[in-house]
């Protein structure tokens, strides 16, 4: 119950000033956020891709209110790519982008977060990696996949975000799962109406599961967004009922969330792919984190009490 809650926190001034004064926050967030500067996360990638773990980079900070915050964000990136660009991790270290960050809900924002988009998605393919376009809430799915469209004629590898729980997902799910495609199947973690989403957890772990076999048994790259052993564990049986080889497939986990289990995925000969997220406007991020598992609100609750 108090997912919900968290979630319209997380766009409140008010608790924004609240959290980021808390005494205990900075300890939290360094949990959930891998540094605030490239310069910070960079040394990150390199020790994930060592112990033979692969990232994806997402520059925190979607709630923009300017053009110019949008075009900052887009330039965020592009200096994100120049660093990457010497250390030759090719799709080793992709990126994940929110089209909200580069304008999308700004006056003619689907036009203006494609053509901030596109410059990202050329720098990307031009080091070899490329580029997965984040989902946000069902009110702004649509632009997002025909951006997501149109960058594919050019860009056939960039991928996509899908939501288990939302009730259109299962088509989309059908729509995306053809030849060159990638996808990343999450449960979701928007505050959504009842009329799009469904409510009970039990309700997204059985949609993620049907979407996920959809994902699998088409010919598309099923990327695997979730901490739960038991799906982790579906996701390997439906990728051996496809017969699906190990490389034919991802698990993507959050950068300090069960990071042992990424090890041990690693080490079975997985590709497992670590959310690694950076920067100085973290909140939206931190507050959805706390959202998703009770254990983390908790914990963030004992580090404000123990340094109060």
């Amino acid at each position: 119950m108090l997912g919900p809650v968290i979630l319209a926190a997380s766009r409140s001034d008010k608790m924004r000033r609240f959290v980021s004064a808390a005494p205990g926050t900075k300890q939290v967030v360094a949990r959930f956020i891998a540094g605030e500067t490239v310069d910070q996360v960079i040394p990150i990638v390199q020790d994930a891709v060592a112990k033979g773990l692969e990232v994806t980079l997402d520059v925190v900070g979607e709630d923009i209110t300017t053009r110019e915050q949008a075009f900052a964000a887009r330039d965020a990136y592009l200096e994100l790519i120049e660093h990457l660009k010497d250390l030759d991790l090719g799709t080793k270290a992709e990126m994940s982008i929110k089209l909200s960050m580069f304008g999308q809900a700004l006056e003619g924002g689907h036009e203006l977060a494609l053509a901030n988009v596109r410059p990202v998605v050329e720098a990307a393919a031009a080091i070899g990696t490329t580029v997965t376009l984040d989902a946000e809430d069902h009110t702004t799915l649509d632009s997002m996949f025909a951006i997501h469209e149109e960058l594919r004629k050019d860009f056939p590898q960039t991928g996509c975000v899908i939501q288990a729980y939302l009730f259109r997902t299962e088509a989309d799910a059908r729509r995306l799962a053809v030849s060159g495609s990638r996808v990343r199947l999450v449960k979701g973690a928007y505050k959504e109406p009842a009329d799009v989403a469904y409510q009970q957890k039990a309700e997204t772990d059985k949609a993620y599961v049907r979407i996920l076999r959809i994902l699998m048994e088409g010919e598309g790259y099923p990327m695997i967004g979730s901490h739960d052993p038991r799906l982790i564990s579906i996701a390997q049986e439906l990728a051996r009922q496809a017969g699906r080889k190990l490389d034919e497939y991802e698990f993507q986990m959050l950068y300090g969330i069960r990071s042992e289990e990424h090890l041990r995925l690693a080490a079975e000969g997985h590709r497992m792919r670590v959310y690694t997220a950076y920067g100085t406007d973290w909140y939206g991020y931190f507050m959805r984190r706390l959202a998703e598992k009770p254990a983390n609100l908790l914990f963030f609750a004992r580090s404000i009490l123990t340094k109060g």
